[in-house]
């Protein structure tokens, strides 16, 4: 199992939401958070003055799934995050030694 890790535009979640439902992902968790990447943010005007946002809100995806499905589910998040600018995200993908379903017990694949 892997754990896929997507960090993207926040305008862009619900298109990917919809994606990973309708390829029969169901579960996921979804944080905002703050970062910057290859452009180091950006720089704001306001009544005249600079100011220099370095730190951008972006969503990021939490999903565990299984080995076979990893490159389908980075192929989808790619193609409905993607504007082709600068700050689309970055995806990660960690190994998962073990899942456990709290409420039945059950582990590995079964508890996805």
């Amino acid at each position: 199992m892997k754990k896929i890790e997507a960090i993207i535009r926040p305008s862009k979640l619900e298109d990917v939401k919809n994606a990973l439902l309708k390829a029969g992902c169901k579960g996921l968790t979804v944080s905002e958070v703050k970062g910057r990447g290859v452009q180091g943010g950006i720089v704001e005007r306001y009544r005249g003055r600079e100011y220099i946002i370095d730190l951008l809100p972006k969503v990021k995806i939490e999903i565990v799934v299984d080995d076979a499905n990893v490159e389908k589910i980075i192929d989808l998040i790619c193609e409905n995050a993607k504007t082709g600018e600068f700050g689309d995200g970055k995806i990660f993908v960690i190994p998962v030694e073990e899942v456990v379903r709290v409420r039945t017990g059950e582990r590995g694949k079964d508890a996805l």
